[in-house]
């Protein structure tokens, strides 16, 4: 087939809502599977809600050579960089030209996706279209709001995953985002699957992909190659 080309949305939220806490775009669930994708000869559009310099959560990024390697990498690529600091607005893109849309995490994701009427709109066009949807931990912020055409969520009866609710009170957030994704799906009528705390764990159920946790975003980027019908 042609080269994949792949809409990676991620968050334009930098504070956890009227708090002073920073957030942003978690560093290693861009690096990760946007180099598994482009490694493997996919094409990648960094967009976001409000589009310019996309946040990331400072508690995502040691100094420099104190970090995961895939990290590292993202450090010293000049391109990444640049895409990062101009990503693409939302409202200026047409889901048409991509073969799937990617929602990588942060926290910031929880206050900008779910009521971004851009984000809803593109994922909705994209499951209508046969395209695959795909995300990883807070990525799933990006799926509650759309819906099918038949008006039911997307993800009723899909088996579905994200960052836990267990997750996410071991990182003691639970009172501070607006609400808890995995409890969400649930109330949306997913068929939530998910490990242990901080465990890879990643399913596909049709179009859509979701994964758990950071340690679960390369496996999330390979199983969308694999979708997609390209060699990792």
């Amino acid at each position: 087939m042609s080269t994949p080309n792949i809409l990676m949305i991620v968050t334009s939220s930098s504070r956890m809502g009227n708090t002073d806490k920073p957030t942003g775009l978690w560093a290693e669930e861009l690096a990760a599977p946007y180099y598994a994708l482009v490694d493997a000869g996919a094409s990648v559009v960094i967009a976001s809600t409000a589009g310019g310099r996309a946040p990331i959560d400072p508690g995502s990024i040691k100094a420099v050579g104190q970090n995961d390697a895939i990290v590292e990498r993202m450090l010293a690529d000049a391109d990444l960089q640049d895409r990062i600091a101009h990503t693409q607005a939302l409202a200026e893109l047409q889901v048409a030209g991509f073969d799937a849309v990617f929602f990588p995490g942060g926290h910031g994701t929880m206050w900008d996706l779910p009521t971004d009427a851009n984000v809803k709109a593109i994922v909705e066009a994209a499951y209508a279209a046969g395209k695959f949807v795909a995300s990883v931990c807070h990525g799933a912020a990006g799926l509650v709001s759309a819906v099918r055409a038949d008006g039911k969520p997307m993800v009723e009866g899909k088996r579905v995953n994200s960052f836990t609710d267990a997750e996410e009170r071991e990182v003691g957030l639970a009172e501070v985002v607006p609400f808890l994704l995995e409890s969400r799906l649930r109330a949306l009528g997913g068929v939530f699957e998910g490990a242990d705390n901080w465990q890879v764990f990643a399913i596909r159920d049709g179009q859509l992909i979701t994964g758990q946790n950071p340690q679960s975003s390369e496996r999330v980027a390979h199983l969308l190659l694999e979708a997609l019908g390209i060699q990792a």
